[in-house]
């Protein structure tokens, strides 16, 4: 257990009011199914990011992850991951489970690293403590462009508080998740990875979102069961216009590609 001080959980309560009054509403409203799917999700969904102890605040939100496999799996991207943690200062990777604060429970919990795809950018997590609710993994090669997704995770995670929000969206298109371009100055080091280590589809999704969702399960309304990990937006002009003019793009990884990691694991 990662010891969060009592003034960090109120820091945490008082953004998760404010997330909550100001945070966007499932366009069109959801169905009771797709309500009660989305209070299972969410004692699913973790935010991830580093611990230590002197610093202020003591934790640095990084992304978003979700349990799966034991319920002591964390996945998310492997982008989300500090590439260095600092041993000196005691500084340790970590998650916060919002489920657990409105409880009085103690939220923070230390993970360790114990699986990357960095082709595919996914990682698994095992975190310390009693397993969470785990979620399901889907038949991600079964979805259909034009179907219906939820996703859930920690938008802009840092200023509106670490209590997850859903938004929702369609699978707008299947794609590579590199295309070839067609001049060699238009490729860059990112681009040329993917290519050599086989391109594969990926969902792109007609759906808004943020800094913070990078980890998100991408899911069926119906079911919870998740078909993708949001992991990248499409920026127009600069970074700062993801805030300010969100595209309205977002891209996911298939889950079919997080299950061949929990099988590695396994």
């Amino acid at each position: 257990m990662i010891p969060f001080s009592l003034d960090l959980i109120a820091w945490l309560r008082l953004l998760g009011a404010a997330a909550v009054a100001s945070a966007l509403l499932l366009a069109g409203g959801a169905h009771a199914d797709g309500a009660q799917t989305i209070e299972r999700v969410k004692a699913s969904v973790v935010a991830i990011g580093t611990f230590e102890r002197t610093r202020s605040p003591p934790f640095q939100f990084l992304g978003t992850g979700f349990a799966v496999g034991d319920g002591t799996l964390i996945a998310t991207n492997a982008h989300v991951l500090p590439k260095v943690l600092d041993p000196a200062r005691q500084e340790v990777l970590a998650i916060v489970i919002p489920a657990l604060l409105k409880d009085g429970k103690e939220p923070g919990r230390e993970a360790k690293q114990i699986a990357v795809d960095t082709a595919s950018d996914i990682a698994l997590l095992r975190m310390q403590g009693p397993a969470l609710p785990a979620l399901k993994i889907g038949d991600s090669d079964a979805a259909k462009e034009g179907q219906d997704v939820l996703f859930t995770g920690f938008p802009i995670g840092g200023a509106l508080g670490l209590f997850p929000a859903t938004h929702r969206g369609i699978i707008s298109a299947i794609t590579p998740i590199a295309i070839a371009q067609g001049r060699a100055g238009d490729l860059n080091p990112q681009t040329i990875r993917r290519l050599a280590s086989g391109a594969f589809s990926i969902f792109q999704l007609d759906a808004t979102a943020y800094p913070g969702n990078s980890g998100s399960p991408v899911y069926d309304p119906a079911s919870g069961e998740v078909l993708g990990i949001v992991n990248m937006v499409f920026v127009k002009g600069s970074k700062e216009a993801v805030l300010t003019e969100p595209s309205g793009i977002a891209y996911a990884v298939p889950s079919s590609r997080l299950e061949s990691l929990l099988k590695s694991v396994r």
